[in-house]
């Protein structure tokens, strides 16, 4: 099962398509589910929703600024490695101040894909691109660079 925790819900039409598309491409693959959080007056507050949707057997990735930067490939990989020894993976998007230091504490892996800020929804798109495009790798399958 992959978990995507997220704050805020998506408001423009074409992301949303975008991320229904990356969803039904990834179940394909693997059981995926998106968790909307909503937003709160302080980052322990959202902490607090988080942590009712994180299993303690789960591996918890956290999108974080500060966190290591991956190729798709060494992604990947990660994934698969992953799913190895846990059943669920939940990757944690906070809001535009960051996730609480808790939540950071509590995951497996601190992840980033850049050292630039992206708007929320985009984020997501971008991130079920890439979680799509580890199962085309990790199965050998054909997907454009």
């Amino acid at each position: 099962m992959i978990n995507i925790i997220c704050v805020g819900k998506l408001k423009e039409q074409y992301i949303k398509d975008m991320v229904a598309d990356y969803e039904k491409r990834i179940s394909k693959y693997h059981k995926i589910n998106i968790i909307e959080l909503k937003e709160e007056i302080s980052l322990e507050k959202e902490a607090e929703n988080m942590f009712k949707n994180i299993k303690p057997t789960d591996y918890v990735i956290a999108l974080a600024i500060e966190g290591k930067q991956n190729d798709s490939v060494a992604f990947a990989n990660m994934i698969n490695d992953t799913f190895n020894h846990f059943g669920t993976i939940d990757f944690i998007i906070g809001e535009s101040n960051g996730i609480a230091p808790e939540i950071k504490k509590r995951a497996n892996y601190l992840l980033s894909f850049s050292k630039m800020t992206f708007p929320h929804g985009l984020f997501r798109s971008i991130l079920l691109e890439q979680i799509y495009r580890s199962f085309k790798i990790i199965n050998n399958e054909k997907y454009h660079k």
